[in-house]
């Protein structure tokens, strides 16, 4: 009987659902959006009970349209958004509030206070992580903080939270399992990447009760078997990992300084420091990188809070495009951005800026400038947030990256991976399959249940769709992102500029 492998990509803005065979090739795949909030400007939010019926209907679908027997299904392998935090009933299910997204910048305040309070270095050395927004600890002390009654239905032990695969993982299972991953749990604030535990110190900070909280495991391991009322199958969940490590690990990036660049909503780069836990001098991220039979290894890490989402946001706010597919096109139609430079910081900027309260600016503009170099601005704009991180990057490792792996919806472009190519310096090498996120759920689940035998057995079957190699001069090159710095000063601390 064949063996097949189900990815489940739970994104920000769609659930995917991708059905792999033994040789990772795709048999069939589905994928729903699902809504957006924005209750408050610089507020993002989902209804975590749509979030998982569109995760459902999704993997439901690809099942059916794939027409293999449910037997066949040797495990499920869930990938994930990643900061975006649930809290719900322990004996309902039913969700205390929306979720809390990864880009919501409602806890910039209790990010500050925990600055200014003299915390910071000491948050860093534990977790690898800057206080911030993004993190999901300062989320669930704001459900705590605000949802009346919430607080102390927790400290009864009537509350459970998790990041979203924990809210999958239990939602599947029937709420057989309150379990999370070592990549995901240290995306909260709350966990310390040395000793591997979620730390009393930080959870009192925060004030945060630890029997809320998830079991932490390796990110490939069998958690737990879904629950055939819901699923209409049973299969084991084999694999729970954060969308960006996921990518690292599906790319093949198993030695210590390769480097993948991942461009989804946002865009996040990752550098394997194997396990040697790297801290950053020039604020990039450490994470954990992976934890399989039960070793740890590290990261660090770039976030671009608004990646491919500056697409998005040209089709459904300014209404220049009616699809990504025509960006690129207007893109394309022009030789360069006419000096026109775009700084996406909506949700405010990540990495290495932390700076919550940027906004979005488009400088440059003159008499000539048209929607086409508004376009080919905000394609420009991905790949010199990716150039700001990895400086950074290199400088903190001491390591040269030689190439850069990609990945992600929008590294489809080629124009905008050519440019990527031109700002770095480096080669770009774009992937045959470049739904890497799913794709290394899936190899963790094989692995943890047989399919794959080892790391080489990945290698095996990776393989290279596009090189992109630099084509400009380093004159142009030095010109061009110090203008990008320039227009970086105009979008910082605006909102602290606007209130005074």
């Amino acid at each position: 009987m064949s063996q097949y492998i189900i990815a489940l990509d739970q994104g920000t803005t769609s659930s995917r659902a991708i059905i792999y065979d033994e040789k990772v090739n795709k048999i069939s795949s589905s994928q729903e959006e699902f809504t957006q909030y924005f209750p408050k400007p610089g507020w993002v939010e989902h209804d975590p009970e749509e979030l998982f019926n569109c995760q459902l209907s999704v993997m439901k679908d690809v099942v059916q349209k794939s027409g293999i027997n449910p037997k066949e299904i040797a495990a499920i392998g869930i990938t994930n958004q990643r900061e975006t935090v649930v809290l719900w009933d322990k004996n309902t299910g039913k969700p205390v509030y929306n979720a809390i997204v990864w880009q919501c910048r409602r806890t910039a305040d209790i990010a500050e206070l925990l600055i200014c309070g003299g915390y910071g270095d000491m948050i860093r050395e534990k977790t690898g992580l800057l206080p911030d927004a993004y993190f999901s600890g300062t989320k669930i002390k704001w459900i705590l903080d605000n949802v009346p009654g919430v607080r102390e239905r927790a400290e009864k032990g009537e509350i459970l939270a998790g990041t979203i695969d924990t809210w999958l993982i239990w939602k599947l299972s029937g709420g057989k399992a309150h379990v999370t991953d070592y990549t995901n749990a240290c995306r909260t604030m709350l966990f310390n990447i040395r000793t591997l535990q979620w730390d009393d110190e930080l959870l009192e900070l925060l004030g945060v009760p630890k029997c809320i909280l998830p079991e932490v495991k390796d990110s490939s391991c069998v958690y737990t078997m879904t629950d055939k009322n819901i699923c209409c199958f049973e299969a084991p969940i084999a694999s729970a990992i954060g969308d960006q490590q996921s990518a690292l690990f599906g790319q093949g990036c198993f030695n210590k300084g390769e480097a993948k660049s991942t461009y989804g909503t946002g865009c996040f780069l990752l550098m394997n420091t194997g396990t040697e836990l790297i801290q950053s001098k020039n604020k990039l991220i450490t994470t954990i990188a992976l934890g399989l039979n039960g070793k740890i290894e590290y990261a660090l890490e770039g976030s671009v809070f608004i990646g491919g989402a500056v697409i998005k946001w040209l089709r459904d706010e300014l209404g220049i495009i009616s699809s990504a597919p025509e960006c690129d096109k207007l893109a394309e139609s022009v030789p360069d951005s006419n000096d026109v430079i775009l700084v996406p910081a909506f949700t405010g900027l990540g990495a290495p800026y932390w700076d919550p309260y940027a906004r979005g600016t488009i400088v440059g503009l003159t008499r000539g400038a048209n929607k086409a170099h508004i376009c080919r601005a905000a394609l420009d704009s991905i790949a010199y947030q990716v150039k700001d991180e990895l400086e950074c990057m290199k400088q903190d490792a001491n390591i040269d990256i030689p190439i850069l792996k990609v990945d992600g919806g929008v590294s489809v472009s080629n124009g905008m991976l050519q440019f990527q190519s031109d700002i770095l310096g480096i080669p770009v090498c774009r992937p045959k399959n470049v739904e890497t996120t799913a794709t290394g759920a899936a190899f963790l689940a094989g692995l943890a249940v047989g399919i794959w035998k080892s790391k080489d057995d990945i290698l095996a079957v990776w393989k290279e769709d596009k090189l992109f190699e630099p084509k400009m001069d380093e004159k142009q090159r030095t010109k061009l992102y110090s203008k990008w710095k320039k227009a970086l000063e105009k979008a910082k601390a605006w909102e602290d500029e606007w209130d005074e």
